[in-house]
């Protein structure tokens, strides 16, 4: 099982190619291509799941709906 570090590279590394929109990551000599950004989005949440476990928390994903009718 990885530590709470190497799941913190792997995402640093992961959240800085996204935003420089390269599809190829590497990290500590690994290298993962994806094939989209939505699959790099995909995998960080996956590793946001995995650090807040090995931190003993969860993570709550709120989702707000409102509604209005007519003006």
């Amino acid at each position: 099982m990885a530590t709470i570090t190497d799941l913190r590279t792997r995402r640093d590394a992961l959240a800085a190619q996204r935003s420089s929109g390269v599809a190829r990551v590497s990290y500590e000599g690994r290298s993962v291509e994806y094939r989209s950004l939505a699959e790099i989005d995909r995998a960080l949440e996956a590793l946001d799941r995995e650090i807040a476990a090995a931190e003993g928390r969860r993570i709550v994903r709120q989702l707000r709906v409102t509604t209005a009718k007519g003006l």
